[in-house]
């Protein structure tokens, strides 16, 4: 790429003002309109956002600065491609030394490592250093440290602009360069993910807060013990990412080191946070109108100030590593899926210790959702579900028809599928309000959106860029999210996850701003939202009577005893879940004769946990039996998950979901395929490569399901050689359902059959 003609002249310019730009006088602000933003738009960037994309796809966002602690908390630049953050850049006024200043430096590679992005850029236009941001930062490194290009002088950006340009352009980005770079640059030595990092952070604290509480704490029982901990842990994590956010005073848990009682301190600040966000993470005293109960155990237990300052003093700078501004929900989320497959048991001493779970054990590990499936498989239901012309008749109310529209999680986990939905949802309708006369939609009673000021006039218009309320955010959350989870610490998380969603963009004045003008606390409760049960087991679990069916069933089985005799311990464990009580006003009984009852969900999404059948007990495999006559001789749980959610599913909604690719030609699975293409719809079927998930070589794909019958179904399988598909851009075969035929009703797969189908297909003798 030829040197520009446009940079020579800011190279002159910068040169001709040297001095004056080095004086304190000249500020970061003025460098970055002047210098910066003109440097980016000729690799190509859209720094001003002059094609007016809607907010969720803008090439590049602008942070603005807010100062906490005499910091910085937010990264000058974050360059995007599609909404997905590649790299940031941080500028600094000229009179900084960028090559020998750690902070700059250390401060760079916090931001870039928490959001988990490879290569960062340093600048103040003078210099130029490109860091791995791989490289755990350390505040004892230099400002060498993973740096892997530097410029001194920008005189020499003419030697170096093809090497930058063949990184950083735009276009070299969307063509790969960019990530074949970092690969190749990766360090050998040093490098720690976050995720990774974190997630062996925040286990130390769960041994340690196990460890004590146990300890002084002697008739606390193994469940409490383990609510305890895990609640401790989710609201010191709360509160840090809204310090690092600007949402609460930043240092308030760093000051409890400062003297002693520091339990009896943090609670303190719990009680006020309780105050401010009306959460179930945050709930202490009983309150009209809602279903949980309050916590009443952990403001009563005993920890000491040592467990907890080993905690709180690692949080925080020069110390952490970690800036909890960036630190995206999906990266949390990676982090609790691992953290959640451990538990706390209590020995007969009662001391402490943290084990993997049999079922993890069993199954060989956690395996967490990449984020590209998450999104498509969002993509295709809530996607479908929302688009415009659904709604043509009531145009200019189709977010209260949106409103109605219900999406759930059977088995949420860290919450990834339902943060993906919320997400769509929250770009769905900022960008309808938007098109739609925002300054209409910001005024009233119950604003949707407010404009967030900026101190950088070339962004966002006159006024700002449009945001949702935290009360509109709220109402989204209340109204369309859904989710249920056998084990209530993954509830916890989910809501959790969902709850920092929310606050995405507010500030302690907004906060506070909220409360005075509305009453109203910025959280909403999420009690009657995610809920903990058994999604594939109902309470008719224990009336089951005995049948052949149960011959060999021991008789110490909740079958076998019945009701009457389930132990507590066995109810926890199996944990079931009345769908008709605990969403009374989705699921409703279906009328005599019919197996579907009124209503449903509209969109059923996720993941389903893979348990073969063989880690099920008798009393279980009996149940779905039962329950499913499309089960075979052999299955799993996802295929009961299947089955399961159909039912809960509207006749006009849509199931999404990634398994095991088995049932499709497998000799067990001849009714359950004979369910799906003559009973429901299958819509979209997408094989993917055999390693989607890290250190789990097994096949999976994608399905896309309807609640009725259709006539057609589209497939796709991704050549070996694709090892990161791009599945928005596939281009499917379809399959008339009529070519699916019995016995076997197998679904065609292999390349060649797809070939010779598609000559069918052409062949207007066969269509």
């Amino acid at each position: 790429m030829s040197v520009p003609q446009e940079l020579l002249e800011l190279v002159e310019r910068f040169n001709t003002n040297r001095e004056a730009y080095r004086s304190g006088q000249y500020n970061e602000t003025q460098l970055r309109r002047e210098f910066i933003d003109p440097f980016f738009q000729l690799l190509g960037w859209d720094v001003n956002n002059e094609k007016g994309y809607a907010e969720a796809y803008k090439d590049v966002i602008h942070e603005d600065s807010i100062k906490i602690g005499g910091l910085t908390k937010a990264p000058d630049y974050c360059f995007r491609i599609g909404g997905v953050r590649k790299f940031f850049v941080e500028t600094k006024r000229p009179s900084v030394n960028i090559k020998e200043d750690i902070d700059p430096a250390f401060q760079l590679r916090r931001y870039a490592w928490s959001a988990k992005l490879p290569l960062s850029i340093l600048t103040d236009f003078e210099e130029f250093a490109v860091y791995d941001c791989r490289v755990k930062p350390s505040k004892t490194d230099k400002a060498s440290t993973a740096r892997i290009m530097y410029v001194g002088n920008c005189a020499e950006f003419t030697q170096h602009w093809d090497e930058i340009a063949s990184i950083f352009s735009r276009d070299a980005v969307l063509k790969g360069s960019f990530d074949r770079y970092a690969e190749s640059s990766k360090a050998k030595k040093g490098t720690a993910e976050v995720d990774t990092a974190f997630l062996k952070e925040i286990e130390s604290w769960r041994d340690a807060l196990a460890r004590n509480l146990a300890l002084r704490n002697p008739d606390l029982s193994q469940h409490d013990l383990n609510f305890a901990v895990q609640r401790t842990i989710d609201r010191i994590i709360f509160l840090r990412i809204c310090e690092d956010r600007g949402i609460e005073r930043y240092g308030q848990l760093m000051a409890l080191q400062n003297g002693d009682r520091m339990y009896e301190r943090l609670c303190e600040l719990f009680y006020r946070a309780d105050e401010r966000y009306n959460s179930g993470l945050f709930h202490f005293q009983k309150e009209k109108d809602r279903s949980e109960s309050p916590d009443t155990l952990t403001p009563n237990l005993t920890i000491d100030d040592g467990a907890l300052k080993d905690i709180i003093k690692n949080l925080y700078y020069p110390d952490s590593p970690y800036e909890f501004s960036v630190l995206s929900a999906d990266i949390l989320g990676q982090v609790y899926e691992q953290f959640l497959g451990k538990v706390i048991r209590l020995t007969a001493g009662h001391r402490a210790v943290v084990e993997e779970k049999p079922e993890v054990r069993k199954a060989g590990g956690i395996y967490y959702t990449p984020t590209y499936i998450v999104d498509y498989i969002v993509k295709n239901t809530v996607g479908k579900l929302v688009r415009a012309e659904n709604f043509q008749p009531l145009r200019k109310t189709i977010p209260k028809e949106i409103s109605k529209i219900r999406i759930l999680d059977p088995a949420c986990g860290s919450g990834s599928f339902l943060l993906g939905a919320y997400q769509y949802l929250l770009d769905w309708h900022r960008d309808w309000y938007i098109a739609n006369g925002p300054e209409k939609w910001a005024t009233g009673r119950s604003p949707a959106l407010y404009q967030a000021q900026t101190t950088l006039p070339s962004v966002g218009g006159q006024g700002g860029v449009w945001r949702l309320t935290t009360a509109e955010r709220r109402r989204i959350l209340l109204n369309n999210i859904y989710g249920v989870d056998i084990d209530p610490q993954a509830v916890e998380v989910t809501k959790l996850s969902l709850l920092l969603k929310v606050l995405e963009g507010e500030s302690e004045q907004t906060i506070v701003k909220q409360l005075k003008m509305f009453h109203e606390r910025a959280l909403p409760d999420l009690g009657n939202n995610i809920k903990c049960g058994n999604s594939l087991i109902g309470t008719d679990f224990y009336n089951t009577p005995l049948t052949p069916l149960f011959r060999g069933e021991k008789m110490d089985s909740p079958l076998a005893r019945g009701a009457g005799g389930v132990s507590d311990e066995e109810r926890y464990r199996i944990n079931p879940f009345d769908w008709e009580k605990e969403f009374p006003e989705i699921i409703k009984p279906a009328p005599a004769g019919r197996e579907q009852g009124a209503g449903g969900f509209d969109a059923v999404i996720g993941n389903p946990p893979y348990i073969p059948i063989e880690m099920m007990s008798e009393s279980q495999k009996a149940y779905f039996q039962q329950k499913h006559h499309q089960l075979e001789r052999k299955y799993d749980s996802s295929i009961v998950f299947i089955l399961a959610l159909l039912q809960k599913l509207k006749p006009s909604g849509r199931l999404g979901f990634i398994s095991s690719i088995a049932w499709q030609t497998g000799e067990n699975f001849a009714k359950l395929r004979e369910h799906l293409f003559t009973k429901v719809g299958i819509l979209n079927l997408i094989n993917l490569p055999f390693d989607v998930f890290k250190d789990a070589y097994v096949d999976t794909g994608i399905y896309i399901l309807s609640g009725k019958p259709v006539n057609t179904y589209s497939i796709y399988r991704f050549p070996k050689k694709e090892k990161f598909p791009d599945i928005n851009n596939v281009v499917f075969t379809e399959v008339p359902i009529r070519l699916i035929s019995p016995p076997d009703f197998k679904v065609i797969l292999e390349p060649r059959s797809q070939k010779i189908l598609s000559r069918i297909l052409e062949d207007k003798r066969f269509v």
